[in-house]
Formats: C-alpha cells, sequence, structure tokens
C-alpha cells in the first residue's frame, strides 16, 4: 500500500501593528493611508524562501499578513489556526516604530500565553541598538518575556530566522546592524492586491534604495541603514511593476527617505519612462525628495515623465537657525520656490512637511512661519510635525547623554505628542502651537488660492480640495497625523491597551456612537468650508489676483521678501548668496 504523508505546515503570519489614541484604544480604519514597505518587503523574501523550500520539500510555507492600520488582529483565531495545523509558526511583527513598540508588545505577549514565538523587528530596535550604549529596559523587558527581537536589515537573513522558528531555537537577539545588504537581486516588495486594496486609492509601496548622504540630526534613517546609497536595479524595478500592474495596482508609493540620492535613479526613471512611452503602461508614483533635488540635472523632468505626480518634500523649516541646528545643511531657503515651481511644472503636487518645536521656535515664530509660507511658496499640502527625538537619532542620542528627562511612554513617539522639554515653551504652549498651525494653514482663503494655484498649473481642483480637506480633518476631526489616518475610524472595546480597563460595553458604545455622529458633523462642516472655497475659484471670484509665489523668481526679491527679510539668520544667508554672487562674478572674466 502507497501511503501518501501530508506535508507540514509552517505558518509565517506577519503583523505590522498599529498604535494607540489617548484613550488606550487602537488606531485604526477600514481604509488607512500609508502602506508599509516592510511587510511588503518582507512578504516579497517569505515568497521566495517558500518556492525555494528552506523548510525542506515536505514543509509547506503559508504567509499571512496583516496590517493593523485597516485589519483587527485577533491573536486567539491566529493561535488556533497555527495550533489546528501542527503549530509550526513565526509571529512576525514587522516594521515595528517606537510609536508602534507598546502596541507590538501587548499583542506579543498574547501569543507568547499560547508559546508561540515572536520576533519583533523594525525602527525601534534597530535604533535605540545603533546609538545606545546599552539595551534599553523595554527591549529587555521583550526577551525576558521570551520575545526575540531583530535588529537591521532581514534581506539574507530570513532562511535563518524561519529555520530557527521551525526547530524551536528562535535567538532572543539577532543584531545585523553591520551587515548591510545590497539590493539589486533581492526578491522584490509585494502584497497581493486583496491587501493593497485595503489602502485608500489602492497604493502599494516599495524601496527603490536605502540610504542617505545627509545628515539630519532629528533622522533615524541615516542611523539604521546607513548613509551609503544602496538601490535595486532597473530590472527589479520593471518586475515590481509589472507585476503590480498585472493583478490591477496603478500607484506606487516610493518609499526611499530621498530617492534624488538613490545613486541609481537615472535608470530607474529611464526605465519607467520607457514603460510608460514606449509600452503604454500606466502608472503613478509618489517620491520623497529633498530641497536641492532641483539642481541635479534632468531629475525632475525624467520624474514627470516617469508618472511621478506627488512629491514629499523635507523642507522641516524656512528659518536657517533651525536648520543648522539640526545639521540639515541642504536646505537652502533662497531655492524652496524654485524647487516648487519646478515640480508643478512637471504636473507633480507637492507636500512638505515643518517641524515644530526647535529650540528657537515660539508660538509666535511658527504662525509668522506659516503666514509667510502661505503668501511666498507654492505649497500645496502642508503637514506639521512636533519634534521628536526618536530612538535611533543623533537628537535622542545626545539628550539621553546629557540625562535630559524625556517621555518614558513610547506610544507618544507619534510627532503629535511633546516628548521632551523645549527652551521657550512649556509642554501645553508647543501641543497649542501645533494644533494652531493647522488652523493657520487651513483658513478658507488659503483653501481657496491653493485651488486656485491648481487651476493655473491644470491641475485636478476637486482632488487638491479633497487632499486639503482630509489633512485638515485628520488632524481637526480625527486628532492624528495625516500620515496617521484613513477612512472611517474603527474601534473594538476589547482591543485596548494593556493595563487599561475595558469600558462598559452599554457605555462604550454609546460613547462610540455619538463620536461617530459628532465628528461626521464636522466632516459635514469643514466639506462645506471647503466646496465653498473651490466654487469661488470655479466662478473666478478672484480671478487675475496676484500671487507672488507663482510670480518667477527675482533677484530683487532678496530684499523684500519675508522668507528672506523676517529674521536676522535668513538675511545672514541672503548676504552670504550676494558675496558669492559677486565673487563669482568677480572671478569670471568678460569676454
Amino acid at each position: 500500500m502507497n501511503l501518501t504523508v501530508p506535508p507540514k505546515t509552517f505558518h509565517l503570519i506577519l503583523i505590522k501593528p498599529s498604535h494607540y489614541d489617548d484613550e488606550g484604544y487602537v488606531i485604526q480604519w477600514i481604509r488607512s493611508s500609508i502602506p508599509s514597505n516592510t511587510m511588503a518587503a518582507i512578504y516579497g523574501l517569505a515568497m521566495d524562501c517558500a518556492e525555494r523550500q528552506i523548510l525542506g520539500n515536505d514543509v509547506h510555507v503559508t504567509i499571512t499578513a496583516l496590517d493593523e492600520t485597516n485589519t483587527r488582529i485577533k491573536p486567539r483565531e491566529l493561535v488556533d489556526m497555527v495550533q489546528r495545523d501542527g503549530g509550526h509558526t513565526l509571529i512576525a511583527m514587522v516594521g515595528v516604530q517606537t510609536n508602534q513598540f507598546p502596541r507590538a508588545m501587548d499583542l506579543a505577549r498574547q501569543f507568547r500565553q499560547s508559546e508561540l514565538p515572536v520576533c519583533i523587528g523594525g525602527f525601534h530596535v534597530s535604533g535605540c541598538l545603533a546609538m545606545l550604549p546599552i539595551i534599553p529596559s523595554d527591549l529587555q523587558e521583550a526577551m525576558d518575556d521570551g520575545i526575540s527581537l531583530f535588529a537591521g536589515e532581514v534581506e539574507g537573513h530570513v532562511d535563518r530566522l524561519l529555520q530557527d522558528a521551525y526547530s524551536g531555537k528562535l535567538q532572543s537577539l539577532y543584531n545585523v546592524m553591520k551587515d548591510p545588504p545590497g539590493l539589486e537581486g533581492q526578491p522584490v516588495p509585494y502584497l497581493p492586491a486583496h491587501l493593497v486594496h485595503r489602502m485608500s486609492g489602492a497604493r502599494t509601496s516599495f524601496d527603490a534604495g536605502r540610504g542617505c548622504p545627509f545628515l539630519c540630526s532629528f533622522c533615524t534613517i541615516i542611523n539604521v541603514q546607513g548613509r551609503k546609497s544602496r538601490f535595486r536595479s532597473a530590472d527589479d524595478i520593471e518586475q515590481l511593476v509589472r507585476t503590480n500592474v498585472a493583478q490591477g495596482i496603478h500607484k506606487f508609493f516610493v518609499t526611499d527617505d530621498n530617492f534624488a540620492r538613490n545613486q541609481a535613479w537615472e535608470p530607474i526613471l529611464d526605465r519607467l519612462i520607457h514603460l510608460r512611452e514606449d509600452e503604454g503602461i500606466q502608472f503613478k508614483i509618489t517620491i520623497q525628495v529633498d530641497t536641492m533635488c532641483h539642481k541635479i540635472p534632468r531629475f525632475i523632468d525624467k520624474s514627470g515623465r516617469a508618472g511621478v505626480d506627488r512629491v514629499f518634500i523635507g523642507m522641516e523649516s524656512i528659518n536657517p537657525d533651525s536648520l543648522e541646528g539640526s545639521r540639515k545643511h541642504q536646505n537652502k531657503i533662497t531655492e524652496y520656490r524654485s524647487m516648487l515651481q519646478a515640480w508643478h511644472n512637471v504636473g507633480a503636487l507637492t507636500l512638505a512637511g515643518l517641524i515644530l518645536g526647535f529650540p528657537t521656535d515660539t508660538p509666535e515664530s511658527i504662525t509668522r512661519d506659516i503666514q509667510i509660507i502661505q503668501k511666498e511658496l507654492p505649497i500645496d499640502l502642508l503637514y506639521f510635525f512636533i519634534l521628536t527625538p526618536l530612538p535611533g537619532s543623533q537628537d535622542h542620542k545626545e539628550l539621553y547623554e546629557q540625562g535630559v528627562a524625556m517621555a518614558t511612554d513610547m506610544n507618544t513617539y507619534d510627532s503629535v505628542h511633546v516628548t521632551m522639554p523645549h527652551a521657550r515653551m512649556s509642554e501645553q504652549e508647543l501641543l497649542a502651537a501645533y494644533h494652531q498651525a493647522w488652523d493657520t494653514y487651513y483658513t478658507p482663503e488659503h483653501v481657496e488660492t491653493v485651488i486656485r494655484r491648481a487651476q493655473a498649473w491644470q491641475f485636478s481642483m476637486n482632488k487638491v480640495k479633497w487632499m486639503m480637506l482630509s489633512f485638515y480633518a485628520a488632524a481637526k476631526v480625527e486628532g492624528v497625523h495625516p500620515m496617521d489616518s484613513g477612512i472611517f475610524r474603527r474601534k473594538y472595546r476589547r482591543d485596548r491597551r494593556g493595563g487599561v480597563p475595558q469600558e462598559n460595553l452599554l457605555l462604550f458604545y454609546a460613547r462610540y456612537g455619538w463620536e461617530i455622529v459628532t465628528k461626521h458633523l464636522r466632516y459635514v462642516r469643514l466639506y462645506v468650508m471647503f466646496h465653498r472655497a473651490y466654487r469661488r475659484v470655479m466662478n473666478g471670484v478672484t480671478a487675475g489676483t496676484v500671487d507672488i509665489a507663482m510670480q518667477p523668481v527675482k533677484v530683487e526679491e532678496l530684499e523684500t521678501l519675508e522668507l528672506f527679510t523676517a529674521t536676522s539668520a535668513a538675511q545672514i544667508v541672503v548676504e552670504k548668496l550676494k558675496n558669492k554672487t559677486r565673487t563669482y562674478s568677480t572671478a569670471v572674466p568678460i569676454q
């Protein structure tokens, strides 16, 4: 008799945890806004492992991916699934940022109660081990609870990780920080379409490269991924795009912290241009760049042809003192408008971040800077962060070494809470300035201005209206950062932070129901305000209004615009530019 032995099953469960709101409830949406590149990268690597049968030809590897920002995590059901299939598994908490670490720990403990192996990786673990002299208490607590930690980039180490989990020999710490992988030829990031469609706009993500050459003191990228550019090949990117287009995905978010400094940017863009212009494959791309990217020959023009229609720009501040203090030496305020106009000329919307809480900031200076931006810089969407000393950044390391008291609750390290003392503002004043910043920028008058600019650049005015509304409403209605938001907030009574008691059933649903009603009334009110601005532009009410931000850059503006005259630091920058220009003019002989 020929008896066939059924294959064993190994469950790889990838979980991208969310984090908690101020009441201890998980922040979750029906559709979330930002896709997880880490999950896509590990999913692609895991598929490769399964195809190569790295656990043996008698073991079937099943991959389950769950993004908690749009999917409820039910540990008991996952435990039952694993145990029903023999108990072989690895629960991997992927891409865990500092503010997500407490939630990752709460989930991990539930799996550990059933003695399932759990590993937590991501920027919090990697950043702490990269920059701190000792293992911090929260990481040590995880290992004491039998939770494995992974520091560094996982390419080249997935086989070992899965094999250790399968054999029951998972180590307490995997530290591969000193072994950054090459990316060319690696299995490319991938998520099935049904997971991508849980994102608003059905946008997936991939990293074309890693590493950034700059030294921004608040950044964790350079200390976790390094300053050397490592990149995927044009062939890799083509494979990735074709695979996703084949499953109906046509929008991509390139998660490189600064795609302009990816050394392979040109062959990658050339390949994307070929796919669009020669083969007629349609797709749109969002990228992140620095403020001097327009100085790179051909970069912006080729980005537009390659399908880039949204650009996140690391502007951070218009105050040269703040830029210098944070070691963001590459930002030149005299170049901002030229750069922004160059992106608009190729059909890309500009989204810029402003960090609040630099040592020289005050409530008054923050308001002044935002009003200058409104008048003099053609930014479409502006969003705000509170300066946060993230573990893994130089800022955090220096404060740690100086013994400065920082927030001990990692859940608050989300850029909308104050986590360190400020020289000129109390915690309450800085928090108030942050909330006031949104009201200062997103006034009905400025919403109308931005929509009018969209009309001049032949952008979709309706899309700009909705994007501005979604950003403002995230901060003012939902109380979260736009990058942390989504469509329709979901809450579950039992999904609450460990140590916070569950609410009474009737009380919880009564409050939740009332919250839904009142929030949607506020949404309607904001929509009316934004749509009224849209209608004013459509009806030409303010047609012909002079908009400085739309005008060609002129040398004489260095003496007149507030961007260059409002602070002594800005005046010094302008004077240095003039001296440099005079020196150059003198050095060049007249023909």
